[in-house]
């Protein structure tokens, strides 16, 4: 099993990240690796998608069960895909006023997966270790594509 956790402190509103990390459709347009991006259902906490991952002569498509918390969380489960495991968490913490709306925020992504088989493993692992270690570092890029620097 791999395990991926990052964190890092922005000058974007918790609000503001949740809606970029929510805003799976628009993944292909700044996520270099992936090649489509589909809301399959909608549910009262969340979201089930389907990710297409195109990168070094590699295609694989993923489905995900995404439970959001507002402004909050995102918690990722596998339904199906290449994976026998992938679990993952965005969690989007307030810095700042006390009095107001945070003018900044912490960004926490966990992120534990594993190959369902040897094969797969030895074809994807480079590739997806690739894409799971500058994950967050591309939602930053697009926080500031969307909203300006800060």
């Amino acid at each position: 099993m791999k395990h991926v956790n990052k964190s890092v402190l922005l000058w974007y509103s918790q609000e503001e990240m949740y809606r970029l990390v929510t805003g799976i459709e628009d993944y292909p347009r700044f996520l270099p690796w992936c090649d489509h991006a589909e809301i399959v259902e909608r549910h009262e906490d969340g979201v089930t998608a389907r990710i297409g991952l195109a990168y070094a002569g590699v295609r694989q498509t993923f489905t995900t069960r995404n439970e959001h918390v507002p402004g909050e969380s995102v918690i990722v489960r596998l339904v199906d895909g290449p994976f026998s495991l992938l679990d993952g968490t965005w969690a989007f913490r307030p810095l700042g006023r006390a009095d107001g709306p945070a003018l900044a925020c912490k960004i926490e992504f966990d992120l534990r997966y594993a190959f369902a088989s040897k094969a797969l493993e030895t074809v994807l692992s480079p590739v997806f270790d690739r894409v799971a270690n500058t994950f967050v570092d591309s939602f930053v890029a697009r926080a500031e594509s969307v909203y300006g620097p800060r």
